[in-house]
């Protein structure tokens, strides 16, 4: 599973079980280059300790931070003013555990932009990554139902990987776009001023596929409230 963050385009992504299946990165900061291999699941990721077991039609809830081991609600998940849409993806491999990202990946959520019209900018609209920060970096992400079971793993990108094993009796497998080429640094939603006053915005790579989430910004995040993504292989 990869979350990614879009900071005045970013994406990003989490999980619940404290880091086992967690390939987190060594710095917070953000992969910049959509042409490197990096916008997979980050820079100088090792693979992580184990897979995290999700039956299709579950929920994981996934979980950013600014710094390493600080989980304060009091700091805001992403935070210096750096807004954007919040993107999870999937991709399905042989084996998460050892996955290098390079087979294609699908959109199942994503929380990007909804206007404010009492605002004066970008910056006052509702923006998915205000969303993870309202809810302490926590967000709950669906796994489609009727996915296959199997192993899965301008703008400033700060994302990583997850290792999950999804079970169940689907047989969907969704067509995916490959990291990196799914991103171009012209695209809309990727060279764009956040701080003007936007009257759209259009969110980077594919559609969300059937079955996915596409949250309202302003209203999403995590039931866990504030305690608090992304690509996830499966």
């Amino acid at each position: 599973m990869r979350a990614t963050f879009v900071l005045a385009t970013v994406t990003a992504l989490a999980v619940k079980h404290k880091g086992t299946c967690a390939r987190l990165p060594t710095s917070n900061s953000p992969i910049q280059d959509v042409t490197s291999t990096n916008i997979r699941c980050n820079a100088n990721q090792g693979f992580a300790a184990s897979k995290c077991s999700v039956a299709a039609g579950g929920t994981v809830t996934i979980e950013m931070h600014q710094q390493p081991n600080d989980r304060s609600c009091s700091n805001e998940a992403i935070g210096g003013a750096h807004y954007g849409p919040v993107l999870v993806y999937m991709s399905k491999v042989s084996n998460s555990a050892t996955a290098d990202g390079s087979t294609p990946f699908f959109k199942i959520y994503e929380d990007t932009w909804g206007q404010n019209t009492a605002g004066g900018g970008g910056s006052d609209d509702y923006w998915g990554t205000k969303d993870l920060n309202k809810h302490c970096g926590k967000l709950d992400v669906k796994i489609p139902t009727g996915l296959a079971p199997g192993s899965s793993g301008g703008a400033q990108f700060y994302l990583t990987c997850y290792q999950l094993t999804v079970t169940g009796s689907g047989t969907t497998n969704p067509t995916g776009v490959s990291f990196p080429g799914a991103y171009k640094a012209s695209d809309p939603g990727i060279l764009i001023n956040i701080y003007q006053k936007l009257t759209k915005y259009v969110s980077p790579g594919p559609a969300v596929i059937s079955g996915g989430t596409t949250a309202v910004a302003g209203k999403a995040g995590s039931t866990l409230g504030r305690r608090l993504s992304a690509k996830l292989r499966y």
